[in-house]
């Protein structure tokens, strides 16, 4: 069990819901009475804890198989790369996360459309898909994504967007635009912890051929797109407060922000890359604790 826990790299997992927990907030004030709104909400939170396993997995099982993941390899051991899980058992659970994940899926699916709206069922359910598709297929196959550059939209695209938006429609089953802001948010600040794993990757990937948008724009212009992700990060976030007429005390959570300001540091004055394995656990944490302060903001109005 220790070895399956392990290869499901737990640190991930806060930032994988963060986009979750925002759309929440943003439908709570407005939609919190309805009926099933807490089931949708742990169901949601199940169904993407899902999809962030079976990402793991996939990422050590196909990293593994291509012989991405050798002894220069910064960072925490793959389970498959260092023989505690075979490859072949790794493709079995591959394939058990993605049928737990898909089900799940279908309960979220089932408690808010039901029979009636069979239309967005279908349409929640080629989503559910997609995802599933996306999570393995960052490094699984021949045209694995991660390795020719786009892993950094599919990140944005399905932990901000995705995520976030998505959410947010299946309390209100209805667009908001506004909330795209923060979807914006949590999209570039997953985003930005994928940079930092690249940037701190970025010989090893350069030898195996995986061209990782780092890689391709080089260390240097990974700093400045680094930058730039962050800084809209915090321009997106504010937007959505003043556009939202937040108070004064809302404004907390910028807290959040403030361990950005010393990884920002860090990425600016780093000389070898691979010192930088510890930033990555600095942006994750500090996205779900900026959405978390975001949540208990929409909370106090």
């Amino acid at each position: 069990m220790k070895k399956w826990i392990k290869a499901a790299r737990l640190r991930t997992l806060p930032l994988s819901v963060s986009g979750i927990i925002a759309g929440t907030a943003c439908a709570y004030q407005s939609y919190h009475e309805q009926q099933n709104f807490w089931s949708i909400f742990i169901l949601c939170l199940l169904t993407t804890l899902f999809l962030q396993v079976l990402s793991n997995y996939a990422n050590d099982y196909g990293d593994a198989v291509k012989g991405t993941d050798n002894e220069n390899r910064v960072g925490p051991k793959r389970a498959v790369q260092s023989g505690e899980i075979t490859a072949g058992q790794m493709k079995k659970a591959i394939i058990v996360m993605a049928t737990l994940s898909l089900i799940s899926a279908l309960a979220v699916i089932f408690t808010v459309f039901g029979k009636e709206q069979f239309a967005m069922a279908v349409f929640y359910f080629i989503l559910g898909v997609a995802c599933v598709a996306a999570a393995i297929k960052y490094t699984v196959g021949g045209s694995a994504y991660g390795y020719r550059g786009f892993g950094d939209i599919f990140v944005f695209l399905f932990f901000g967007v995705v995520s976030t938006v998505g959410s947010y429609f299946l309390y209100a089953q209805q667009l908001d635009f506004r909330v795209f802001l923060p979807a914006v948010t949590i999209g570039c600040l997953s985003t930005a912890v994928l940079n930092m794993n690249n940037m701190r990757d970025i010989h090893n990937d350069t030898v195996m051929n995986k061209n990782t948008l780092v890689v391709k724009m080089g260390f240097n212009k990974a700093r400045i797109y680094h930058f730039s992700l962050i800084m809209v990060a915090v321009i997106a976030l504010n937007t959505y407060a003043l556009w939202m007429n937040f108070k004064g005390y809302q404004y907390i959570y910028l807290i959040g922000f403030v361990p950005l300001i010393k990884n920002m540091k860090v990425v600016n004055t780093v000389i070898d890359p691979r010192n930088l394995d510890p930033e990555l656990k600095r942006v994750s944490l500090s996205t779900f604790f900026i959405t978390l302060l975001f949540a208990i903001a929409i909370l106090l109005n």
